[in-house]
């Protein structure tokens, strides 16, 4: 059975703004009374777009919008068009092995594991990367979106020898910026920088009962025209 957690509503003056009206706590706060976990990833993307509408009847929300430029096309998970304004959103769902009913009516879940924190933390990154360069428009900031039970990625970790994601913890209270190297810069591909700094901070979701029923959030916002240009980078 789920526990809803109360999401504390911003302060006006709060930049956690969805096209320039809809604050994320409310809008979280409706998305985790409706739906306290997700089949997917793509359930979570249309569950999101639809607590959006809920919370902001005016705002518009569009679904797997492609991006052009620099000779190839990518697809953003989701932009939200408002009067005062557009945000651009990248989710990712991270999970462990949790089954068993949740919801209002009560709906069956099995989610499966996936195993690889380490590789949850180099896309959420380059989500955060992505969104730097999608927001260059004076009118469109973006949202980054994790919600998880792999309490690992919002853990300080332990071990005293360096791992290979080291530069792309994501725990809380850490703070990403500049470039960031995978694996001592073995993997230049993964090497990603941010022009922006952002100091993490995870939110709780949702409780639920069993191993692995805790579901925290974490949100990064990407302020507008952060960047004029930036050189293509795979997404």
């Amino acid at each position: 059975m789920a526990t809803l957690i109360p999401t504390p509503l911003p302060h006006p003056a709060s930049s956690e703004l969805v096209a320039g009206h809809a604050g994320l706590a409310e809008i979280l706060a409706c998305l985790s009374t409706r739906r306290p976990l997700f089949h997917s990833e793509a359930d979570l993307q249309h569950s999101f777009a639809l607590a959006v509408s809920e919370v902001a009847p005016e705002v518009r929300c569009r679904l797997e919008v492609p991006v052009r430029g620099s000779g190839s096309s990518e697809y953003l998970d989701l932009l939200c068009l408002g009067p005062a304004g557009r945000t651009a959103v990248e989710f990712k769902y991270v999970t462990r092995p949790w089954s068993g009913k949740a919801g209002t009516p009560p709906e069956h879940y099995a989610l499966r594991g996936h195993n690889a924190p380490d590789v949850a933390r180099r896309d959420f990154v380059r989500d955060v990367a992505r969104l730097e360069r999608f927001c260059s428009l004076e009118d469109q900031n973006g949202l980054a979106l994790l919600i998880t039970n792999e309490a690992s990625l919002w853990r300080p970790r332990r071990r005293a020898l360096p791992t290979r994601d080291e530069e792309f913890r994501i725990h809380h209270g850490r703070e990403l910026s500049g470039t960031l190297s995978w694996a001592g810069g073995s993997f230049p591909d993964n090497t990603r920088v941010l022009q922006g700094a952002y100091t993490l901070n995870w939110r709780p979701y949702t409780r639920l009962d069993g191993t692995s029923g805790e579901f925290r959030c974490l949100a990064v916002f990407v302020a507008p025209n952060l960047i004029q240009s930036l050189p293509h980078t795979a997404p």
